[in-house]
């Protein structure tokens, strides 16, 4: 344990950035899983607004700093793609 004060302080507000980036980063995952599932059965428009959605989500995630630039582009192309591919499939 920390025995400066403003180390001490260092680490409770690491402690709140860390869950508040856990909580966002959740949330993503759990908007990706419900997009997935909407491109699997089939409901295009649905996913359409959920792609949006987690669009605008990850690119707040990127301007927190939750993710790097790159890793938030991969991810936003990665699904796009997944859309795409579905549609075309069909």
């Amino acid at each position: 344990m920390a025995n400066i004060k403003s180390q001490k302080k260092r680490i409770v507000t690491n402690e709140i950035a860390h869950q508040a980036n856990k909580s966002k980063k959740s949330r993503i995952a759990t908007e990706v899983r419900k997009y997935r599932e909407l491109v699997k059965a089939g409901e295009f428009e649905k996913a359409e607004k959920q792609l949006d959605l987690l669009f605008s989500l990850i690119d707040r995630a990127r301007l927190d700093n939750i993710y790097h630039a790159n890793t938030a582009s991969n991810k936003k192309s990665s699904l796009a793609r997944l859309l795409s591919d579905a549609k075309k499939a069909k």
